[in-house]
């Protein structure tokens, strides 16, 4: 599927429809930007690895990070750009927060067409802001990996996540013992291999659920020995089962919407 840049980098507040398979190509703002679907599934990538996020979730962007934008399943696309000397979260990295509903609903409010220099406009963001202080932030990121071992190695899972292999098998594999590979994990990933197979699955189970698989299909592809393992797991990560996706998603998307060529 093509990927389509969308709109001047200058005005990161707004709201877009996007079909599966499109996005926004790299690009940056002078801005900090919260990224948010209020349906389907959307994910943020940079140099520095790929974040995910539901409707549940929402990822933060610093400014001056160049990122790219993907959608998986309709999406509804909505960006609030924060001011850099209003920054409620003091990060320097991109990040996936919680979101809970009024924080989804400030959100797809703010980012609506519409002025954002009125008096109502600017407590709007004001709340959106004091909601993103105490949103918690969640560990829904896949950092990419610097040593060829162990990108190897991350390749091999990502083509297939449901390879059983364990550490050492796969070691042997890209050339590199067990040991070796257990501490570039620690050291250039920030987790385990464990900790990092089960974010990779759970960034391939997002986007199979936002193609409609069905739950056991999921589970299945992704590696999980069982459908209640993954339905457990699933629910720990992102506060609803896989099934109920569709309505954790919401329904933001116009009744009968066809995206149509996008802006440049």
């Amino acid at each position: 599927m093509p990927i389509f840049r969308h709109g001047p980098p200058h005005i990161p507040t707004t709201t877009r429809y996007l079909a599966p398979g499109t996005g926004v190509l790299a690009h940056r703002h002078e801005v900090h930007q919260v990224v948010y679907a209020g349906r389907g599934v959307l994910s943020v990538t940079t140099d520095a690895g790929s974040w995910v996020a539901p409707a549940t979730r929402a990822i933060w962007v610093p400014a001056g990070t160049p990122h790219e934008h993907r959608a998986y399943g309709e999406t509804a696309l909505h960006t609030v750009g924060v001011p850099v000397d209003r920054d409620p979260l003091g990060l320097a990295r991109p990040a996936v927060l919680a979101v809970g509903p009024l924080l989804r609903e400030l959100i797809i409010a703010y980012s609506s067409p519409g002025p954002k220099e009125t008096p109502e406009a600017r407590r709007m963001l004001a709340v959106v802001l004091d909601q993103l202080r105490h949103a918690p932030e969640q560990p829904l990121h896949l950092p990419t990996a610097r040593d060829p071992r162990l990108a190897a190695l991350c390749a091999i899972l990502d083509d297939d996540p449901a390879d059983p292999r364990s550490l050492a098998a796969l070691g042997a594999a890209v050339g590199a013992s067990a040991r070796t590979l257990a501490r570039l994990f620690r050291a250039e990933m920030g987790m385990t291999f464990p900790q990092w197979r089960t974010q990779l699955r759970l960034h391939h189970a997002l986007v199979l659920l936002a193609g409609d698989a069905s739950v056991t299909s999921v589970a299945q592809q992704c590696g999980w020995s069982s459908t209640s393992a993954f339905i457990d797991v699933f629910r720990r990560a992102f506060g609803h089962t896989p099934g109920a996706r569709r309505a954790a998603t919401g329904s933001d998307i116009p009744r009968g919407f066809t995206p149509g060529p996008t802006e440049g």
